[in-house]
């Protein structure tokens, strides 16, 4: 029987390890950005050219590399961050694996021009698919010039799984952004297809988060510094005015280091539990330096996976600290016990004997029950037959047996019509409204319960997701337009959502950069703030991940609903009552929401005889 175990060519072995470090364009810019910082560079220029399927290029004013080193870089881990196994636990660089450059070489076709100070002249190296095609010397700058082309040529089935240019960029400027944030003393700019979009100057923290997030954010910020023997805390988190339910601003930096760490978010959200709604979260960019030993960042591919040595006593030391900043900024609320300026009460020191206590009076002989009113009320005749009248004998058998004519709403599908009419929905009233979250309809099978404001987002959802199909949305001028300043991030994801924007009923105008006039909005939306209105949709649309289509019509539509339905609590009349019951009878499917959440559920009558059969 012939051997089945054999060694893989180092081709396909590459292409397996770039699975894991090159997951789409954004990698490749994080990766190289990451080594422009660690070979010193003090400006780096980014370049993307159709969201980085066609070309990134990144070029750096570092240190360079020497002809040996430029050829070996591409090797699988060649790098010159570790020499041994202990050096993992004293990392001070950003990258340390040297599996990047050689993931990147094996996807896609590479170019490096790079020189030294020292060199007169530079070296020149293509590679694709992991195979050298040609090194040379030429001319070129001191640093490094990485063109990466066609990323996945030789890989259909990634490229073909890549999402739109427009999602893609904005992954690409996520990882941007996490890069230069923290590196505040290196100058950075990103190119889109020949057009700058973002540039920052060598600044410090809190200016370059201004540069990055905008103004509105900066005059947001609250700082935080603390000094221990465990960590250093710095940076700087939000005021309670500032918090929102989704797309807050969060970022977290661990030695110069982009993280995601759960545990240490509850930690500063647990600081704002009595000042937010709940559900909201505040922007916070905090930066975190410990001792290298005590924290392991070889846990995943991405490295933004950290473990520390102690995390329960830094979460108390990052929640006290968040605290006291929010205290010296008086946005938390405390006891003062001052009481130098306050003014004096006069007291008053009159004799107490002399002073008479009330006096009470009362009828001893009253007695309630033999009032005229209640002698009168218990001799009123009660009209007890008719209230059987509605009880038919098919319902009841000699009301001993009650059929039980119940209607399960979680055995059918979302776009099944729940089975709870025998009559035409017009010939329903509404009852009444109860606590003001249900609207009671009575029918033939019994009580109607409909949530009145998932009912509502079903009927605006159906309003809206017909506006997209047919490009038609009902626009009102506003008298005064409102500014729009958005981030780079945001402002990407709205160029790309323009058109669908539009067909809702929003009219927007270019102020430059990422600012926008709000010129239109649309019909019935009085008495909301369309910014606030607009950063939800945004935030919610660039959740969806799949770009134009089905289902970014479908997010902006139920993101635009929810956004305008009644809340909860709100009184009706009996007018709008009836026209939100008839206009939800009209829907396609009127007995769950768009997510699938129920509308209706319906008592039956057999239920309710139950309960008076004794």
């Amino acid at each position: 029987m012939k051997d089945v175990i054999s060694l893989l060519p180092d081709s396909v072995a590459n292409q397996i390890a770039a699975g894991e470090v090159v997951q789409r364009p954004s990698s490749v810019v994080k990766e190289l950005m990451e080594n422009a910082v660690d070979a010193g560079a003090t400006k780096v220029k980014v370049l993307v050219v159709d969201g980085g399927r066609t070309s990134i290029q990144v070029i750096d004013n570092g240190v360079g590399m020497s002809e040996t080193d430029a050829r070996l870089a591409f090797e699988r881990h060649a790098t010159s961050k570790i020499k041994k196994a202990e050096d993992l636990f004293a990392l001070t660089t950003m990258g340390f694996r040297g599996e990047a450059l050689a993931s990147i070489a094996a996807v896609a076709q590479v170019e490096l021009i790079t020189r030294r100070e020292a060199d007169e002249l530079g070296t020149k190296v293509v590679i694709s698919g992991s195979q050298l095609e040609e090194q040379e010397p030429v001319a070129a700058p001191v640093g490094s010039n990485f063109r990466i082309k066609n990323l996945f040529y030789n890989i259909p089935a990634r490229r073909k799984f890549l999402k739109t240019t427009q999602t893609e960029l904005n992954n690409i400027v996520t990882e941007f952004e996490r890069v230069a944030l923290v590196n505040c003393c290196v100058e950075f700019s990103l190119s889109h297809n020949d057009t700058e979009i973002i540039s920052l100057p060598a600044s410090s923290f809190r200016q370059r988060v201004a540069n990055l997030f905008g103004k509105k954010v900066n005059s947001q910020l609250i700082e935080v510094a603390v000094k221990s023997s465990m960590i250093n805390i710095s940076g700087f988190v939000g005021t309670p005015e500032s918090s929102r339910k989704k797309g807050a601003l969060q970022y977290f930096f661990v030695n110069g280091r982009y993280m995601r760490h759960p545990y240490f978010a509850k930690a500063i959200s647990e600081a704002y539990s009595q000042l937010i709604p709940a559900g909201e979260m505040v922007p916070f960019f905090v930066c975190l330096e410990v001792e290298p030993e005590k924290i392991d960042v070889n846990i995943h591919p991405t490295k933004t996976e950290i473990k520390f040595e102690d995390e329960q006593n830094i979460w108390k030391i990052l929640s006290a600290a968040v605290r006291e900043s929010l205290g010296r900024f008086n946005a938390m609320p405390g006891l003062d016990f001052e009481m130098g300026d306050l003014p004096e009460i006069p007291v008053f020191e009159g004799d107490g004997a002399s002073i008479e206590a009330p006096k009470v009076s009362y009828n001893p002989d009253y007695n309630p029950f033999n009032s005229r009113s209640s002698q009168e009320f218990m001799r009123r005749e009660m009209p007890w037959e008719n209230l059987y009248d509605t009880i038919k004998p098919s319902d009841t058998d000699n009301l001993g047996e009650v059929v039980d004519k119940s209607y399960s709403l979680d055995s059918l599908s979302i776009d099944e019509p729940v089975p709870v009419l025998d009559a035409p929905a017009e010939e329903y009233a509404p009852l009444c409204q109860y606590k003001g979250q249900y609207i009671l309809v009575p029918t033939a099978a019994g009580l109607m319960w409909i949530h009145q404001r998932r009912a509502h987002i079903r009927v605006l959802y159906d309003v809206y997701r017909k506006q997209l199909d047919d490009k038609k949305g009902n626009v009102q001028r506003v008298l005064f337009p409102e500014r729009l300043d958005l981030t780079v991030n945001e402002g990407v994801a709205l160029e790309g959502m323009m058109s669908e924007l539009s067909s809702l009923g929003f009219e927007l105008t270019s102020l430059g950069g990422t600012s926008y006039a709000i010129q239109g909005v649309p019909a019935g939306i009085e008495g909301l703030d369309p910014v606030k209105l607009l950063g939800e949709i945004l935030h919610a649309a660039m959740e969806c991940t799949s770009g134009v289509g089905e289902k970014l019509y479908d997010s902006l539509a139920l993101s635009m609903a929810r956004q305008i339905a009644i809340v909860s609590g709100q009184v009706l009349t009996d007018e709008e009552m009836r026209t939100l019951t008839d206009n939800l009878f009209k829907c396609r499917v009127y007995g769950r929401t768009p997510d699938g959440k129920s509308i209706i559920y319906v008592l039956p009558d057999s239920d309710i005889t139950r309960y008076f059969i004794k």
